[in-house]
C-alpha cells in the first residue's frame, strides 16, 4: 500500500514532464496508476475479506509516537475499488475528452492522479492525523481541479467556495480528532473505535467531526458548494463529486459508526440532516434545466441518503450504505460521464434545446438509460437491490417502535419519488424528441472510445444486481463490525412480495406521476421562493468579511510606523496583564542583583535610555542606545557568560555602523518637523511596557517548577560535542538545525537589504575581479588622481587606496592604525573561530571580528581600499557558508549516520602538538563565512552602492550604451561618494 502510494507520489510529478512528448497519451499513462491500485486490490481481497487486515506501518517521528500507518479492512478496500477503479476509467475518458490542444493538460493529469493518490492514503489511513493530512490535501487538490479553467471566474469562484467551505469543516474536524484521540489515548482508529469512549467530551468531539464530514460530503448547510464546483471539467464531476471526494464524509460516518452509532446527537444530527439534504437536493434538481446542475443537486439528494443510512449504525444498514455507495459511485458517475458526451457533441446542456438526441446516439441513450434506472431504484439493476435493503434496514427498527427510524423511511420514501421524477427528468430532457424544438445537431458522431468509460460503469450497474449474492460476499465483512438485528439478512435481487418493495414500487408511480405534472409543478416552483439560500448566505458572510477587512485596513494600515508598533505595544500590555493577573506563579523571595556592579551597570544603562529619548540628533540618540548594549555585554560578563558578552559587543559595534551608515544620509538633526506628537501618551506606554516586561521577568523567575535541562548540557557538550564551550557546542552541534535556520534568514535578510539598493542587478562583484586585478585597478585609479592632483598635494598613503579620497577626508592616523591592526584582527578572529569550540569565541564572533577588520578598511580607505581588502563576493561566502553547513547535515547520512552527527579526529602534529579536530568545526566555518558575507554585504549595499549612487559620474546606463557593472562604477564592487570620498 505504500508503494502504491508512492506511485501515485511520482507519478503525479512525472506526468507534468511526459506531456510535451505523448499530449493526450498522459492520461493513458495515469490511468495506469490507479489501475495499479485496483489490481493490488482485487489481489488481496481474498485474504482481507477473509479477517486478515493488511497493516503497514512506516516510522515518522518516532519520539512522538508518530508513525505513517496503513490498514485495509472490508470497509477500506470497498472504497479502494471505487475509487481506483472510477479513477481509471475516468482518466480513460479524459483521453477523449480533452483536445489535442487543450490548456493545461499536463497539469490537469498530474492533479487528478495526485487527487486521487490522496483518496487512497485518506482511505487506508490509520492514524487520525494521518488521516486529516490526506483530507485537506483533498481539498486543495479539488480547489485546483475545479479551478482548471484560470480564465473563467466563474470557475475561480466556485473552486474557491468549495475550498473554503470544505477546509474551515476540516478544521473544525481536527479539533474533535484530537480530543477523541485524548479521550481514546490514541489516535489509531481502530483503537478509538473500539474503546469507544463516552462522555460530555466526547460527545462534543464527535460533533465536532461529524461537521467536518457532512461539509465534505455537501449535507446541509454545506451543500451549495456542489453545485457551483459543477464549473469544473466534467470529469472532474465524474470523479470527485461522484465516487471519490464527496464520499470521503460518507467513509468517515461509515467508520466510525461502529463505536460511536449510540452517542447522543448522533443519529439525531445525521438522520435529520441527511433527510433534510435528500428532499431539498431532489426538490432543487426539479428545477434545472442545464443537465449537468441537474445531476449535480441529484448527487446531493443521494448523498443525504448516504448520510441516513450510513449513520444509522445498524448490521442491515451498515450493508446497505455499503451497497448504496457502490451503487451511486457507478450510476452517478456513469451519468456525468454521459454529460460530458452530450456537451461535446451538442455544444450545450440545456434540456429545453436537446431534442431528438436518442435516436442520434442510441448507444449513449442505452447507457444512461441503464445509469438512471440504478438511480431510480428499478430491477434488475444494483441500485434497486440497495434501495430495498436500506428500506430494510430502517423498517426493521420503525417496526420495533423506533420514532426515528420511521421519520427515516418517510424521508427516504419522499426523497425516493423525487429521485424517480428528476430521473426521468433527465433523460426526458438529455434525450426525448420535444414538440416544438428542433432535431439537435451533433458536431460528429460518438466515437466508440469516447463511450469505454460510462458502459463499463454502467454494465457493472447492470451486472451486480443478478450477482447481488456475489457481491453480498464481499460487502456482508464490512457489516460485520456493527449490532446484528437478527434478521440475517443478505443482498439478493428478489426476497419475495415485501413492505420495502410495496414501498419502493409507491416511490416509482409517485415519481412518474410528479414527472408528468412538471408544467404545474414549475409554476408552483416559481411561486414558492426560499427566503434564505444557504449560497447567498456564503456570499454574503463572504462579502461581509471583506467589507470588514476593508475597514479595519483602512483604520489600522495608516502607513506610520509609530502606529504599528504603538497597537503591537498596547495589545502586549493588555494581554500580558491580563494573563500576569490571572496567574499566581510569584517568587518566594525577591534578588536585586548578584554583585553590586550590575546595580550600577544597570543604573548607566536606564540612564542611557533616558537619554536616547531626549536626543535631537539622530547619531546621538543611536549612540545612547548602543551604551545599554554594552551595558548587557557588562552583565552578561559578571554572570560569566564571556561568549555571550563578546557576542554582544560586536553585535553592538556591527549594528552602530550599520545605523551610521543609513543615518549619513538623512539630516543630522531630528528637527520639529519629525519630532515625536503625543510625548506623553507615548511615554506612558513606554513606562508600560518597561513594567510589564520587568514583571515577566521577576514572574518567570518563579514559574518553574522542575530542574531546567540546561544542567544536562554541559555533559551533552563534552561528551556529544566533544568540547568545553557550551554555548558554542550547543550552535553548531546539539542544536546545529536552529543555527542552520537563522543562517538562512541571515541570507535572506542580506538578500533582501542588497536588493532594495543595487539599481541594475545583485553582483556586487564582477567575475574577473581577482585580488590582482581588483589591485590592479585601484592602482589605475591612483595614476588617474595623481595626474590630476597638484605637486605637493597628494600625502604619503598607509593605506593602498588612501592617495584616491579627498584630501579633506584623509586621516593619516586611521589609515596608520587600520594598516597595523588589520591583519591582526583577521588573527584574532581566525583564533575565535577554531578555539571557540573549548574557550570563548565560535564562528559567529570570529565573523564578527572580521567583519569589523573589513569595516575599518572601508572607514579609512573608501569603497577602493574595500575592494582591495575583499575581492571576492559577499553572495559567494555567504552561500559558501550555507553549502559548508548543508554539507556537515549530508554528509553523515552517506554514511549511515544521522544527519549532523559529528566525529572528531585527535592525535600529535608536528609543530602543533596534540589536535583534536571535531567535525562540527566545519558547520562553524560556515557560520562564520556567513557572517563575514552579511557584514560584507552591508558594507557594500548600505556603504559602497550608496556612495556610488551618489557619485556626480555614476549614471544608469540604458539599452543601448555599455553596460555598467551595478557593484560599482569601475568594476570594483564599491562607491565613491560626491567629494571623492569614502561618505
Amino acid at each position: 500500500m505504500l508503494l502504491v502510494l508512492l506511485v501515485f507520489g511520482a507519478a503525479a510529478i512525472g506526468l507534468v514532464f511526459l506531456t510535451p512528448y505523448v499530449k493526450r497519451g498522459v492520461f493513458l499513462l495515469g490511468a495506469l496508476v490507479p489501475l495499479a491500485g485496483f489490481v493490488h486490490a482485487l489481489v488481496v481481497g481474498p485474504s482481507v475479506l477473509a479477517g486478515t487486515e493488511l497493516v503497514e506501518r512506516l516510522p515518522w517521528i518516532p519520539e512522538l509516537g508518530l508513525t505513517l500507518d496503513l490498514r485495509m479492512d472490508p470497509l477500506a478496500w470497498v472504497l479502494t475499488l471505487v475509487v481506483t477503479g472510477v479513477g481509471a476509467l475516468v482518466m480513460l475518458y479524459c483521453a477523449r475528452y480533452f483536445g489535442p490542444d487543450s490548456e493545461g493538460i499536463g497539469r490537469f493529469a498530474s492533479t487528478l492522479t495526485a487527487f486521487a493518490g490522496a483518496m487512497y492514503g485518506l482511505i487506508l489511513a490509520e492514524d487520525v492525523f494521518l488521516l486529516f493530512v490526506f483530507w485537506e490535501l483533498t481539498s486543495v487538490l479539488s480547489y485546483l481541479l475545479i479551478g482548471h479553467y484560470q480564465g473563467r471566474k466563474a470557475s475561480r469562484g466556485a473552486a474557491l467556495q468549495a475550498l473554503i467551505t470544505t477546509t474551515l469543516g476540516g478544521l473544525v474536524m481536527l479539533v474533535g480528532l484530537v480530543l477523541l484521540a485524548v479521550e481514546a489515548g490514541s489516535t489509531s482508529l481502530t483503537v478509538i473505535v473500539s474503546t469507544s469512549p463516552s462522555g460530555a467530551l466526547t460527545t462534543a468531539a464527535i460533533v465536532l467531526i461529524l461537521v467536518g464530514a457532512i461539509s465534505k460530503s455537501a449535507i446541509v448547510p454545506f451543500h451549495f458548494w456542489l453545485p457551483g464546483a459543477m464549473a469544473a471539467p466534467t470529469p472532474v464531476s465524474a470523479y470527485l463529486h461522484a465516487a471519490a471526494m464527496v464520499k470521503a464524509g460518507v467513509y468517515l460516518v461509515a467508520r466510525l459508526a461502529p463505536g460511536f452509532a449510540e452517542t447522543p446527537a448522533w443519529r439525531e444530527l445525521l438522520i435529520g440532516l441527511g433527510i433534510a439534504t435528500m428532499l431539498l437536493g431532489g426538490w432543487a434538481a426539479l428545477r434545472q434545466t442545464d443537465i449537468k446542475l441537474l445531476l449535480a443537486y441529484g448527487t446531493v439528494s443521494q448523498l443525504g441518503f448516504l448520510m441516513v443510512v450510513t449513520g444509522w449504525g445498524t448490521r442491515d444498514t451498515a450493508l446497505a450504505a455499503t451497497a448504496l455507495l457502490v451503487a451511486h459511485a457507478l450510476f452517478k458517475a456513469t451519468l456525468f460521464l454521459v454529460v460530458g458526451i452530450i456537451d461535446h457533441g451538442t455544444g450545450t446542456r440545456d434540456l429545453r434545446k436537446l431534442s431528438g438526441l436518442g435516436r442520434r446516439a442510441p448507444v449513449l441513450a442505452t447507457i444512461a438509460a441503464l445509469a438512471l434506472a440504478s438511480m431510480a431504484g428499478l430491477p434488475p439493476l444494483f441500485g434497486f437491490v440497495a434501495k430495498e435493503a436500506v428500506l430494510h434496514g430502517l423498517i426493521v427498527d420503525a417496526e420495533a417502535g423506533d420514532g426515528l427510524a420511521l421519520a427515516a423511511v418517510v424521508g427516504v420514501l419522499l426523497g425516493s419519488v423525487l429521485t424517480t421524477a428528476y430521473s426521468i427528468r433527465f433523460f426526458w430532457g438529455a434525450f426525448a424528441r420535444k414538440p416544438g424544438v428542433d432535431p439537435v445537431e451533433q458536431s460528429a458522431p460518438v466515437v466508440p472510445s469516447f463511450l469505454i468509460a460510462p458502459a463499463i460503469l454502467a454494465v457493472a450497474s447492470l451486472a451486480l444486481g443478478p450477482l447481488a449474492a456475489l457481491a453480498d460476499g464481499a460487502i456482508a465483512p464490512v457489516a460485520a463490525a456493527f449490532p446484528d438485528q437478527g434478521t440475517d439478512y443478505h443482498l439478493e435481487l428478489w426476497h419475495g412480495l415485501t413492505l420495502e418493495l410495496g414501498l419502493s414500487v409507491l416511490a416509482l408511480v409517485l415519481g412518474a406521476a410528479l414527472f408528468l405534472a412538471r408544467e404545474p409543478l414549475a409554476r408552483l416552483q416559481a411561486r414558492v421562493h426560499s427566503p434564505v439560500s444557504a449560497s447567498e448566505l456564503y456570499w454574503d458572510s463572504v462579502g461581509a468579511v471583506d467589507r470588514l477587512a476593508v475597514r479595519v485596513t483602512g483604520v489600522t494600515q495608516r502607513g506610520s510606523l509609530p502606529f504599528y508598533l504603538g497597537v503591537i505595544l498596547v495589545v502586549f500590555v493588555v494581554v500580558t496583564t491580563s494573563a500576569l493577573l490571572l496567574g499566581d506563579t510569584w517568587p518566594d523571595e525577591f534578588r536585586l542583583w548578584d554583585h553590586p556592579a550590575q546595580a550600577a551597570i544597570g543604573l548607566v544603562m536606564i540612564i542611557a535610555a533616558v537619554a536616547a529619548t531626549r536626543a535631537h540628533k539622530r547619531f546621538t540618540a543611536v549612540v545612547v542606545v548602543g551604551v545599554t548594549g554594552f551595558g548587557m555585554s557588562a552583565i552578561f560578563a559578571l554572570m560569566g557568560a564571556p561568549d555571550l558578552a563578546i557576542t554582544q559587543i560586536l553585535v553592538e559595534l556591527v549594528t552602530l555602523i550599520a545605523f551610521v551608515f543609513v543615518l549619513r544620509r538623512l539630516p543630522a538633526s531630528l528637527g520639529d518637523k519629525h519630532g515625536s506628537t503625543r510625548k506623553l501618551v507615548r511615554a506612558l506606554l513606554g513606562i508600560a511596557v518597561g513594567v510589564v516586561m520587568g514583571v515577566i521577568a521577576i514572574v518567570a523567575s518563579g514559574a518553574r517548577v522542575a530542574l531546567p535541562i540546561s544542567l544536562e548540557w554541559p555533559e551533552l557538550a563534552y561528551v556529544d560535542g566533544q568540547g568545553r564551550n557550551i554555548v558554542n557546542v550547543a550552535l553548531v552541534d546539539i542544536r546545529a538545525w536552529d543555527t542552520m535556520g537563522e543562517l538562512a534568514v541571515v541570507i535572506a535578510a542580506a538578500t533582501g537589504v542588497a536588493s532594495l539598493l543595487f539599481i541594475r542587478g545583485r553582483a556586487d562583484t564582477p567575475a574577473r575581479a581577482r585580488r590582482g586585478a581588483m589591485r590592479q585597478r585601484v592602482e589605475d585609479r591612483l595614476v588617474r588622481v595623481k595626474e590630476q592632483a597638484a605637486p605637493g598635494e597628494l600625502r604619503n598613503a598607509w593605506i593602498l587606496a588612501g592617495p584616491t579620497l579627498d584630501p579633506r577626508n584623509r586621516s593619516i592616523l586611521l589609515e596608520v592604525v587600520v594598516r597595523l591592526l588589520f591583519h591582526a584582527l583577521i588573527v584574532v578572529s581566525l583564533y575565535l573561530l577554531f578555539a571557540g569550540h573549548n574557550l570563548p569565541g565560535g564562528g559567529f564572533a570570529g565573523g564578527l571580528v572580521a567583519g569589523l577588520a573589513l569595516v575599518a578598511r572601508y572607514l579609512a580607505g573608501g569603497r577602493y581600499e574595500l575592494g582591495a581588502a575583499a575581492p571576492i563576493g559577499a553572495g559567494t561566502l555567504l552561500g559558501t557558508g550555507l553549502l559548508l553547513a548543508v554539507g556537515t547535515a549530508i554528509v553523515p547520512l552517506l554514511l549511515g549516520a544521522d544527519a549532523l552527527t559529528s566525529a572528531y579526529w585527535e592525535g600529535e602534529v608536528w609543530l602543533l602538538g596534540e589536535i583534536k579536530f571535531v567535525t562540527s568545526t566545519i558547520f562553524d566555518v560556515g557560520v562564520y563565512l556567513v557572517v563575514v558575507g552579511l557584514v560584507l554585504d552591508v558594507l557594500r549595499s548600505l556603504g559602497a552602492e550608496v556612495d556610488r549612487q551618489g557619485d556626480p559620474e555614476f549614471r544608469v546606463p540604458d539599452e543601448a550604451a555599455e553596460p555598467v557593472d551595478a557593484s560599482g562604477a569601475d568594476g570594483t564592487g564599491v562607491g565613491i561618494d560626491s567629494r571623492g570620498g569614502r561618505g
